[in-house]
């Protein structure tokens, strides 16, 4: 089994609030404080595990360009 986390913490709680947002329907997200999250993923191949990386951090990478512009 592969595993792989990502805490997250942004400029302020309304981003991170919101990157965790865009995550909603991906992974679960764990709040480790009113700040800061956590994704794990866990996938039993590696390329699995790629894969699914990617498109979570193509997600936050999205949401973080968005929150930038406003």
């Amino acid at each position: 089994m592969w595993h792989l986390s990502l805490s997250v913490t942004s400029r302020s709680v309304t981003d991170t609030q919101s990157l965790a947002a865009c995550l909603a329907t991906d992974c679960e997200v764990t709040w480790e404080n009113d700040q800061q999250f956590r994704i794990t993923i866990e996938e039993g191949a590696c390329k699995d595990l790629r894969a699914m990386w990617n498109t979570r951090l193509r997600g936050l990478i999205a949401t973080d360009s968005v929150l930038k512009v406003f």
